[in-house]
């Protein structure tokens, strides 16, 4: 008898002590990190987060009730959804949030009106070239448009304080944060001489990515180019931030899975799991590639297959072509590795089916042993 029927995330909360410890070492100078809670918000992954120190960037009113509920103190929070509906800016001001982001003339105005007198800072527009989510289509605006906002918020009486970006997310190339700098730094000197508004606040987002199927930087090569842009496109005395989402939990998180259905027809060969786009594997819509083995079949002769999810939805398949062990079959357990970013969060119940579950490893530890003596 199976002890957890999947699919199922496992995750290790000590790991994400090691990944902050990691990064908060990367950088030679006072980095602020705020953990994107959007990636995983799992109680005890926010709970070690807060005993290490860390401060938090929320998207919604209620991942900030999630943190206070934990005892997180609203000075560590950074709302940094672009879009929020003005009772939101309420609240979340009313909470004791005073630093918002900002991308246009109404958000300004919204915050100004609901959150009288808080720090706000600039997002700008970058390619997200390099990356496998770029997130600037929707967010950002350049930098002449982003010197405008700087003085419009001081206008309407709030306190601009800097600029953000997002070099999109699983980003491969450090350089483009050093692009992405450059581009802040336009701001910064705009804002000095047109405005005479001196910035020292450089949030420079998310992006660092995890290890799957292709190789990437070192969270220290990541910190060096960011530090060394910094001080020479901006200068001395500005506070740098980071939003490490996926960095933070990814790999803290294996999704478990059990396959439903093998068929062959149409000439091609199909694996069915019980994961899938809409219970776990969202990412996938976009092609993004996770390492993904068979369990106890992991040196078996490999195979060409359409990778496919439960629902009786056509959009419903993870991967059009992925190798796999040849002898798959139903049962088999299909493990998704480094994937506690952005799995679970993404689950719905689309055809009555629930997202999958969520294990420490402490908790499958004791449920092992309940299974063993009942």
């Amino acid at each position: 008898m199976e002890i957890v029927e999947t699919p199922f995330l496992l995750i290790d909360p000590k790991q994400v002590v090691k990944n902050y410890r990691r990064l908060l070492q990367a950088f030679s100078s006072e980095v602020v990190i705020y953990y994107a809670v959007k990636a995983n918000s799992h109680v005890e992954f926010l709970k070690q987060l807060k005993r290490e120190g860390s401060s938090f960037d929320v998207a919604s009113i209620g991942e900030i009730m999630k943190l206070i509920k934990l005892g997180v103190s609203p000075e560590r929070m950074s709302f940094g959804n672009t879009i929020k509906k003005p009772k939101d800016i309420d609240i979340a001001y009313t909470m004791g949030v005073d630093l918002f982001a900002v991308d246009s003339e109404m958000e300004i105005e919204k915050i100004a009106r609901y959150a009288p007198g808080s720090r706000v800072f600039v997002r700008i527009h970058t390619s997200g070239l390099e990356s496998d989510w770029p997130l600037s289509g929707k967010f950002g605006t350049d930098a002449e448009h982003a010197v405008d906002l700087i003085d419009w918020a001081r206008f309407k009486g709030l306190h601009p304080i800097g600029v953000s970006f997002h070099v999109g997310s699983q980003n491969y190339n450090p350089e483009n944060w050093e692009i992405a700098i450059r581009d802040a730094a336009k701001v910064f000197e705009g804002a000095a001489k047109l405005h005479h508004i001196i910035l020292d606040f450089l949030n420079t987002g998310g992006g660092w990515p995890v290890r799957h199927t292709k190789p990437i930087p070192s969270v220290e090569e990541i910190a060096h180019v960011i530090e060394d842009a910094t001080r020479r496109f901006i200068g001395s005395g500005v506070l740098i931030a980071t939003e490490p989402g996926r960095y933070m939990v990814g790999n803290a998180g294996t999704l478990v899975s059990s396959v439903v259905l093998r068929s062959h027809r149409l000439g091609k060969d199909w694996v069915y799991i019980d994961a899938g786009v809409f219970h776990g594997l969202m990412e996938t819509i976009e092609n993004f590639r996770y390492e993904v083995v068979i369990f106890g079949k992991e040196d078996h002769p490999k195979k060409t297959f359409t990778l496919a999810g439960p629902t009786c939805d056509s959009v419903d398949i993870i991967y059009d072509e992925i190798e796999l062990a040849e002898s798959v079959t139903e049962g088999d357990k299909v493990i998704f590795i480094n994937a506690g970013a952005y799995t679970v969060e993404y689950g719905t119940s689309f055809n009555g089916i629930p997202s999958p579950r969520v294990f420490t490893i402490e908790q499958l530890k004791i449920l092992h042993e309940i299974n063993k003596t009942a």
